[in-house]
């Protein structure tokens, strides 16, 4: 989690809002991943795809 402050923080201080949307979906797909994974609803997250 502190990789995350970290990069919310210069995303926040150099001003580059535009990396954000990229950083969040990225965040997203990473969980939606590790969830997939190892457990019951990994065959729906599959479909998706």
């Amino acid at each position: 989690m502190e990789f995350l402050k970290d990069i919310f923080l210069f995303l926040k201080e150099r001003k580059k809002y535009w990396l954000s949307p990229i950083v969040i979906i990225l965040v997203f797909i990473s969980v939606l991943f590790a969830i997939g994974s190892s457990s019951a609803i990994s065959p729906f997250i599959y479909s998706l795809f």
